[in-house]
């Protein structure tokens, strides 16, 4: 006869039933008393993202360093009960969100911190407290609370609207891949759908691990080209809730209308590839992608952009990318300094492919006096320098785009541009030039 589990006691029900239930309530209340407007709930969604990110780790190094430990039974999940990780997760991300419409963010951090700490002590015998708990407390308030905040908080006034972004890039990453493939890294063994031996891919040699690492960066590119481009032309990010405030129809949507559900959509196909259970992310995803935000978004951006949106969705297929840009796609003016060899070798190698919307310039035509290489946009948006030879290259073909997305990079970008500006292609002024210049527009 197996052995019967022990039943939990009544003080960890006690526990783990209002330690998820209060926030919970909390949370709820405060929706009901004041309906959230949809920058608020983008701004639960980010916190409570950041929260649940940073609050797994550092759970995890706490019981290994003793700072405090879990005696639970039933929903635990590498030691830690999921509803006690959830609840903190509420209390951290959630709420602090909505406690901002009355609060500043010192005071909510204030009030925040010294709940906790009261509350820690209060949770034996489910949470048994190190002699170095406030270590793990300080920790967890600068790494989870803070910056939680301070994304709610620049969410909810539409700042910052970069650093929102890759924060939004990070935190897609590590909860949507990290999070499952780390999960079934540690999954015990004997169950169903843990991998055999072969199918472990994360002792597989160094050079699949560099050429699997390599397939998923260029999966990724198109995802985080477009999350970019909500930022810089739209001025806002991909959350639905958190919208740009213009149609954007440049970098990867001229080609597609839905890459960032594609790029996650490749990036399971491929993980599966290597370990076949995260094959059922591409069904979830395509779900996602055809299901809810074709209708959430696609009646949102209807809405917002009328006519404007009808002739983009006409012209761009959701999933199937297209070769050229769209012709309809926003506009660019590159400008071309006359009196540099190398800048004007670039221009005519531009010119020579037949770039779609994209204007070519004598830089001396610009108002200003410009120092580099620089593309505009017609909403005044500029890049210089490799920035703007790398947002040109999306104007010729979907490989030439793929390559320029690369070069966007941040890293990759700055080194490039280093090693041209040692090369001699540095910045310099722009001149009127004594002849006119051979560049002109194309359509």
């Amino acid at each position: 006869m197996p052995a019967l589990t022990p039943a939990p006691e009544l003080p960890s029900l006690l526990v783990r039933g209002a330690g998820l239930l209060l926030p919970l309530l909390a949370v709820t209340a405060a929706c009901l008393w004041r309906a959230p407007r949809p920058r608020e709930v983008a701004a639960m969604i980010v916190a409570s993202g950041w929260a649940l990110f940073t609050l797994l780790p550092l759970n995890l190094i706490a019981l290994r360093a003793g700072w405090w430990s879990f005696h639970a039974q039933g929903a635990v999940w590498q030691g830690l009960p999921v509803d006690l990780l959830l609840a903190w997760v509420l209390l951290w991300g959630a709420l602090p969100a909505i406690m901002l419409r009355i609060l500043p963010v010192p005071l909510v951090t204030a009030v925040l911190v010294w709940l906790d700490l009261i509350l820690m002590p209060l949770a034996e015998p489910v949470v048994v407290l190190g002699p170095l708990w406030l270590l793990g407390e300080f920790l967890g308030a600068t790494l989870c609370l803070i910056p939680a905040l301070l994304l709610a908080h620049w969410t909810r006034r539409g700042q910052l609207v970069h650093a929102r972004m890759w924060t939004q890039a990070v935190l897609a990453l590590g909860l949507m891949v990290v999070l499952p493939v780390y999960v079934l890294a540690t999954a015990p063994a004997g169950l169903a759908w843990t991998p055999t031996t072969s199918w472990r891919w994360w002792t597989a040699s160094p050079e699949t691990l560099t050429a699997g690492a390599q397939v998923l960066a260029l999966v990724c590119l198109p995802g985080l080209a477009a999350a970019r481009e909500f930022a810089a032309v739209g001025g806002g990010t991909p959350l639905p809730y958190d919208p740009p405030a213009r149609l954007v129809t440049s970098g990867p949507y001229a080609y597609v209308r839905n890459p960032m559900q594609l790029t996650v959509t490749l990036l399971y196909l491929v993980l599966g590839l290597l370990h076949p259970p995260l094959l059922l992310g591409v069904p979830v995803a395509l779900a996602y992608g055809a299901g809810f935000a074709a209708w959430h978004e696609g009646g949102q951006l209807r809405a917002a952009f009328c006519s404007d949106w009808d002739t983009y969705r006409a012209g761009v297929r959701a999933w199937l990318p297209r070769w050229r840009p769209w012709p309809g796609r926003a506009r660019g003016t590159l400008y071309v300094a006359a009196d540099c060899g190398p800048c004007r070798g670039v221009g005519a190698w531009l010119a020579a492919r037949g770039p779609t919307a994209l204007t070519l310039l004598p830089a001396a035509e610009h108002p200003e006096v410009l120092y580099r290489l620089t593309y505009e946009t017609a909403e005044g948006v500029r890049w210089s320098g490799v920035a703007a030879l790398a947002r040109s290259m999306e104007h010729l073909h979907l490989g030439w785009a793929m390559a320029g997305w690369a070069l966007s990079l941040p890293v990759l970008r700055h080194f490039v541009q280093l090693c041209g500006d040692a090369f001699g292609v540095g910045p310099r002024p722009s001149r009127k030039p004594d002849t006119p210049a051979i560049l002109s527009s194309s359509g």
